[in-house]
């Protein structure tokens, strides 16, 4: 099979040195900068490269582009994907693609599946990705209703095949709510956290707090900037509700409540302790 791989950043470059180390498939690969391009020459990233990002002959395209640059190059390219390819997504946000592409895919006889690699490290561009980083990850798909379900399994056995552990399947509304929460909400904790005036002394006072609350604000705000803006609805619903959460907290503190305060730990405890049981993997 002859796989294109649209955008070699962090997830695009190892999606492509995945497909080359641990599959027979053919790479066939793009990125808008020559600087990457050249890179992945070198290191035989890809086996061959798009003609100015022209899809034509992959009989799949992995696209890692941010969301609105993911719609404009579907739009862009539509007439020239094979008919019958199957083309996913890899950003993180699932409504504004999916949605945006949905009848430009139908209309140009090639099928479109929201996919999200729940897989990354805090830094980013085609310098820090390796084969590696899916191994034992999970993959979400967000399929139209009707897709068939035999393309569906084809592409969790292919994604399977170059590290991923589990697949999710969800809709992008249900992706997108799930993340505010899980992925989008941890980042935007992590940037307010690390602005307390106390932080630049924190050298001596921590024994690991600190770097685990604050790990994710190394992050691109780029991005990030267009993946919060994107799900405002579901992120600005979640950091409504964890202010209201925290202002509890501080309300029993500051009335030293020792029992409420003891119950209010309890509960919280209660619940990860409850998150604890539940496999990630079957």
């Amino acid at each position: 099979m002859k796989v294109g791989v649209v955008g070699l950043g962090l997830i695009g470059g190892s999606m492509a040195k995945a497909i080359q180390k641990k599959t027979e498939h053919t790479v066939v690969g793009w990125d808008a900068s020559k600087t990457v391009r050249l890179s992945a020459k070198l290191l035989e990233t890809a086996d061959e490269f798009m003609a100015d990002g022209n899809p034509k002959d992959c009989d799949l395209v992995l696209i890692a582009l941010y969301p609105q640059a993911t719609v404009d190059y579907v739009t862009q390219h539509a007439k020239e994907f094979k008919k019958g390819a199957m083309v996913v997504d890899c950003s993180g946000i699932k409504r504004l693609v999916c949605q945006s592409v949905q009848d430009v895919a139908k209309e140009n006889g090639f099928l479109f599946i929201g996919g999200h690699p729940m897989a990354g490290i805090e830094r980013s561009g085609f310098n820090y990705s390796s084969e590696k980083i899916f191994e034992g990850a999970t993959m979400i798909l967000t399929p139209y209703t009707g897709t068939n379900i035999a393309d569906v399994n084809r592409l969790s056995l292919f994604f399977k095949s170059i590290g991923f552990a589990r697949m999710q399947i969800a809709t992008d509304a249900e992706h997108d709510q799930m993340i505010a929460y899980t992925s989008q909400l941890a980042h935007v904790v992590s940037s307010a956290y690390i602005k307390s005036e106390l932080s630049p002394k924190y050298k001596g006072f921590s024994a690991g707090s600190f770097h685990d609350m604050t790990r994710v604000a190394k992050l691109n705000e780029t991005m990030w900037t267009e993946l919060f803006l994107e799900n405002r609805d579901y992120l600005a619903d979640e950091i409504d509700g964890l202010i209201a959460r925290l202002q509890d907290y501080s309300k029993v503190i500051r009335a030293g409540d020792v029992e409420k305060l003891k119950a209010m730990l309890k509960d919280g405890k209660e619940k990860r302790l409850a998150v604890d049981v539940v496999k990630e993997f079957d």
